[in-house]
């Protein structure tokens, strides 16, 4: 259920109402006496930001020196509430040159309420888009003193942003060179057995992009992802042949990806934003391919003494090769000592952790180091309780290897100036929660 706010107030510390304005009238005016005397005077500001008091809700956030309030009489979204009041914010910041508190809201009453009755109809938000709201509301906001930043140019082409087509671009841009950077980053999660066996698995990766592009254009982006792949060879009326196809779970994207066309075509179409933005989000949990395998073996010789030995695999192609590679091995807290043989790197002992970090610089692919060390235990005459074994940890990143199989098959760019791009695509995996029980 989307947001319908009642009303929304701007206190002070104090109390005080520095501004209000309602929306809907199926509140009284003097609800914020009910906040003031529930919630402000009882000291439980801290303890919840959604307050329920008789039949209102109060959900309330503190930005500076003063109190954010919407009040509803219905089932609302508190998400979206919280995510209005951080964009309408920074929207008034923009505004008022870069400061948000009761001076700036004591010297910018007008623009307030104008801006208030533009971004909230109803209690339903509203664009809150500073670039486009800038375009046809253009009264300046009283600057605090202590803000250096120059206020920002509005944008050209108001008919264009006011209808909200690119509301994350601004038209005019010029670059000699136009070249696009896009980085796929992925971080993989295991959980894997003593003996070897995948408890847990997955994939989170992100498509990160950085564009320099001339004037308005359009991009559209090809993976090899299975849904899409169908989509386009029934398109098409031919077979397709881009070899392996994953599947894509939990996919969310920027607000700048044309979701009708992706929904009917399963294509990723969009105008960037100028500069650097995350295109999207995904998670894989089948067919992931794991960097690197650890063996692990730790024997107790009695209670004194442990004999420790792990070895580590790298899976990926020889022609790749890791980066800050570290393995964590535990240890019972009551280590005295400890010696070390390894292959590659090196190994010390770190009581504040109760581990061996053994850490290698580079690791190349389809190779395997081992390390062996013997740990000498404190001996004592009191009963203690046997030793857990937490699971051994792992960090590592792999540059131009991708986990999930991802690979983007094109990247297209069209512009009505015709203009050539230079394309830049890089991979990395890297270590999420990567452990393995010993």
């Amino acid at each position: 259920m989307p947001l319908a706010a009642s009303a929304i107030y701007f206190l002070n510390l104090r109390g005080d109402v520095l501004i209000n304005r309602l929306y809907r009238d199926d509140v009284g005016g003097n609800m914020v006496d009910a906040f003031r005397m529930h919630i402000m005077q009882t000291k439980e500001l801290g303890t919840c930001p959604v307050r329920q008091i008789g039949d209102c809700s109060f959900l309330y956030m503190r930005i500076s020196n003063v109190y954010i309030v919407i009040v509803v009489s219905s089932n609302a979204n508190v998400a979206c509430a919280f995510k209005f009041v951080v964009e309408a914010v920074a929207l008034f910041k923009s505004y008022f040159g870069g400061a948000f508190d009761e001076d700036a809201i004591r010297n910018n009453f007008v623009l307030i309420y104008e801006l208030l009755d533009e971004i909230m109809d109803f209690g339903y938000p509203q664009n809150l888009s500073p670039e486009i709201l800038k375009l046809y509301i253009t009264q300046g906001g009283v600057r605090s003193p202590f803000s250096s930043k120059p206020s920002e140019k509005p944008v050209p082409n108001a008919t264009l942003q006011v209808t909200g087509a690119v509301g994350w671009r601004r038209e005019g841009l010029v670059y000699k060179k136009n070249e696009v950077f896009l980085d796929i980053v992925e971080s993989v999660n295991l959980l894997m057995s003593s003996k070897g066996s995948v408890l847990r698995c997955d994939v989170t990766g992100k498509i990160l992009m950085k564009c320099f592009l001339s004037g308005m254009p359009d991009l559209k982006l090809g993976l090899n992802d299975k849904i899409g792949l169908e989509k386009e060879s029934q398109l098409k009326s031919r077979p397709s042949k881009s070899g392996k196809t994953i599947e894509l779970d939990d996919v969310t994207f920027h607000q700048c990806v044309n979701l009708t066309r992706f929904n009917s075509e399963k294509t990723v179409s969009f105008v960037p934003p100028d500069g650097e933005f995350e295109l999207m989000k995904y998670r894989i949990t089948e067919g992931v391919n794991l960097p690197f395998r650890v063996l692990p073996t730790i024997k107790e010789l009695g209670r004194t003494r442990l004999e420790v030995n792990v070895k580590v695999k790298s899976v990926f192609s020889g022609k790749m090769f890791a980066l800050g590679v570290v393995i964590k091995v535990p240890v019972p807290k009551q280590t005295a000592k400890t010696s070390f043989q390894v292959t590659s790197g090196r190994a010390k002992y770190n009581a504040a952790t109760d581990c061996i970090i053994w850490k290698i610089r580079k690791f190349p692919g389809q190779t395997e180091s081992t390390m062996s060390a013997e740990v000498e235990l404190i001996t004592s005459m009191a009963e203690k309780k046997p030793w857990t074994r937490p699971p051994i940890q792992m960090e590592f990143q792999v540059p131009m290897f991708t986990a999930s199989g991802l690979r983007v098959r094109f990247l297209k760019v069209w512009e009505k100036s015709g203009y050539s791009t230079v394309e830049w695509v890089r991979y990395i995996t890297k270590a999420g929660s990567y452990e393995i029980r010993c």
